[in-house]
């Protein structure tokens, strides 16, 4: 079950009642993830929608587009944006991966094996085993830095990353 006398946690303390069911922790995970995502998707189409070329970012109140220049996207030389394009890109890809991630977190959260443990033994774990806790941030952690490569090797050979402190430009 999943309320107090059954788990020995309330319904306020959120994912502790799902310690003991992996399947439905892994979906409201990959849902939260999905959440996450469509914020980032529809808020970057947002101020694509409401962006003025002719005013300072930092005037209009954008908060995303900025991080999206200082990648190269849409940024000619001097650092004025010239193409939005590569910004509602980035918008329509984080929308449609925010629903595969929210039919995900719906199907583990409602229709998938409550513990993944028999289905799929290699997800299944047992909070007090050490080995498959460090195992599961170790996977994490590895995630981020293939991440982190990702970007390294898009500045160093696919484009750059804009610097606003380089000289240059005006």
């Amino acid at each position: 079950g999943r309320d107090q006398e059954t788990t020995g946690f309330a319904w306020w303390a959120g994912n502790a009642r799902l310690i003991n069911l992996s399947g439905k922790l892994l979906g409201a995970h990959v849902a939260h993830a999905g959440l996450i995502v469509f914020w980032a998707g529809a808020m970057n189409l947002f101020e694509v929608a409401h962006f003025v070329p002719e005013k300072p970012m930092y005037e209009q109140g954008l908060i995303l587009l900025p991080h999206l220049a200082t990648l190269g996207w849409g940024v000619g030389p001097g650092g004025e944006v010239l193409d939005t394009f590569p910004y509602f890109v980035s918008g329509v890809l984080h929308l449609i991966s925010s629903a595969v991630l929210g039919f995900g977190g719906i199907y583990h959260a409602l229709l998938g094996p409550e513990t993944l443990e028999e289905s799929f033994p290699f997800f299944g774990y047992v909070w007090k085993d050490r080995n498959k806790m460090t195992t599961i941030l170790g996977i994490h952690l590895i995630l981020l830095g293939i991440g982190v490569f990702l970007l390294v090797l898009k500045a160093l050979y696919f484009g750059g990353i804009y610097d606003t402190w380089a000289p240059g430009g005006d």
